[in-house]
């Protein structure tokens, strides 16, 4: 077996492939144990034209399509934030932007709500969060999200509550004309 314990994994998972593809393990070449860096890349490299000719590589999801998204600036975690954006992962990330995301849809999220107390109890929640995010000393950006006033923003909920309840309720019916007068 080999030292490195990453070539012992890649060994261990290509001589599964090959028992599950009915080949025995001991066919298959694999590079000479004191082999140098430019003799595993040209293995690495014959494995991979032998897969492409087997057609390995044929059908797989998104072929001959172009990249998304390959025009802009150079991001080098494009990839991990289009996985964010396909799965819609949401609480991911540093407190600075998640904290600020938050106070964004905080109105909309609080409208969702639909007693008093549960309100209070969110907005002291998101304070609290807010002030432990900036004590931390863990990097990133700084926390600019301000805490917010939860008697203010009380006053504000119940506020678009009866606004939404009048633009709701029903108008009254009209009068009900009687069939029969004498």
């Amino acid at each position: 077996m080999s030292d490195d314990p990453r070539q012992a994994a890649e060994r261990y998972r290509l001589d599964r492939r090959l028992r599950d593809a009915g080949l025995e393990p001991e066919s298959a070449p694999s590079p000479a144990r004191g082999s140098t860096a430019a003799e595993r890349a040209a293995f690495v490299e014959t494995s991979i034209q032998q897969a492409i000719r087997r057609g390995e590589f044929d059908d797989l999801p998104g072929a001959g399509k172009p990249l998304p998204d390959l025009g802009g600036s150079h991001d080098p975690d494009w990839w991990i934030r289009r996985k964010i954006e396909t799965e819609k992962l949401s609480g991911l990330g540093p407190p600075a932007l998640t904290l600020r995301v938050e106070h964004a849809e905080l109105a909309d999220r609080l409208d969702a709500l639909s007693r008093e107390g549960d309100v209070r109890e969110a907005l002291q929640d998101f304070n609290r969060r807010v002030i432990e995010a900036r004590r931390q000393l863990l990097g990133g950006p700084p926390v600019v999200t301000p805490t917010v006033d939860v008697d203010a923003e009380v006053s504000a909920w119940a506020t678009r509550r009866r606004a939404r309840e009048t633009a709701v309720a029903p108008a009254p019916p009209p009068p009900r004309r009687r069939w029969f007068r004498r």
